[in-house]
């Protein structure tokens, strides 16, 4: 992955999409790489990227517009050796095709665990104690007109079901621990060294829950692995929320199965194709919706970006990268 460049000429970086995340990364960028936006041009993307970008030895990639990097764009790229995206995920990444072109990936690694771990607990917690039902029903001034709200389900307790034990899983467990909450899992493989229960298959998983909190990634083998017989299984008191992303989980069957009443509630961050949201949801008051920000804040905003700005800057000085992303 070694890197030369003429002294005092700065390091060229392509830019697939506006950085709209990043409130202050064109101006710490652009002093020590020379950006290429392709956003900028008029020319279609892949004639941008084949009339300016032959030379560029490195990538930065802002997921969110539904991008995928995938052979036609690399193959515009004879130059490049390093993708550094700013996800924790790499669904939008063609892996395989990188690693055979010798292109090295860096990614967001466990930056956002703690605070996805915070907004999934946020949500179960909003969801059973129906707290955004609540706020609606004052805004609307039916505490006056109805008055009684519904009785809401205790966090305390519970059992709690967590689809995927990686960094974020782990750190929603351990808050959920503060809660008195029995905890168990399902994941690739059994972890050795954690205390709680661990089942192969997610549909045993539900069974055994009250509560399914989604943390793991999206591949072809998790597409829509919360299909409707998880969600039966699950049972009516019980609880999706949904951290991951959308399609790991069967959107359609979802909605059925909120408007049947065959689970309780859910609470999702992401969607099968967000920013579109099907409008069926908008009208259940047992679903809380959040716009895929659990990994958005100012704090981690900022880690974000200076972490961006390592890898690259590793990268032009022949130097291990902060933070590899390894399959």
């Amino acid at each position: 992955m070694a890197f030369e460049r003429q002294p005092n000429e700065l390091p060229q970086v392509l830019v697939l999409s506006p950085p709209a995340i990043f409130t202050s990364l064109e101006s710490q960028f652009s002093i020590r790489f020379h950006m290429l936006k392709p956003w900028d041009s008029n020319l279609p993307l892949l004639q941008f990227l084949t009339s300016y970008a032959q030379s560029v030895p490195a990538m930065l990639v802002v997921p969110g517009d539904r991008l995928l990097v995938n052979s036609a764009i690399l193959d515009c790229l004879p130059s490049l050796k390093l993708v550094v995206t700013t996800s924790a995920g790499v669904d939008h990444l063609d892996v395989a095709e990188l690693r055979r072109r010798g292109v090295a990936i860096a990614y967001a690694g466990n930056l956002f665990s703690q605070d996805v771990a915070d907004m999934a607990v946020g949500l179960l917690i909003d969801v059973l104690r129906n707290v955004s039902a609540g706020d609606r029903f004052v805004r609307l001034g039916l505490w006056r007109t109805q008055g009684d709200f519904p009785l809401a389900l205790k966090l305390s307790g519970k059992q709690i079901g967590i689809v995927g034990l990686g960094k974020i899983g782990t750190e929603v467990a351990k808050r959920l621990e503060g809660f008195g909450c029995r905890i168990s899992y399902n994941s690739r493989t059994k972890k050795p060294l954690v205390p709680y229960s661990y089942y192969s298959n997610v549909h045993e998983l539900a069974a055994n829950c009250e509560a399914l909190i989604i943390c793991c990634g999206l591949t072809a083998e998790t597409r829509h692995m919360i299909n409707r017989e998880v969600m039966v299984a699950l049972g009516k008191d019980g609880v999706i929320i949904n951290v991951g992303r959308g399609a790991i989980v069967d959107e359609k069957e979802l909605i059925r199965c909120l408007i049947q009443g065959e689970i309780r509630g859910a609470g999702l961050d992401v969607f099968e194709n967000d920013p579109e949201i099907p409008k069926e949801l908008f009208n259940l008051d047992n679903v809380v919706l959040s716009p895929h920000v659990a990994v958005l804040t100012t704090e981690s905003m900022v880690g974000l970006t200076q972490l961006a700005l390592g890898n690259l800057e590793a990268f032009f000085s022949n130097k291990p990268l902060e933070s590899p992303y390894v399959d």
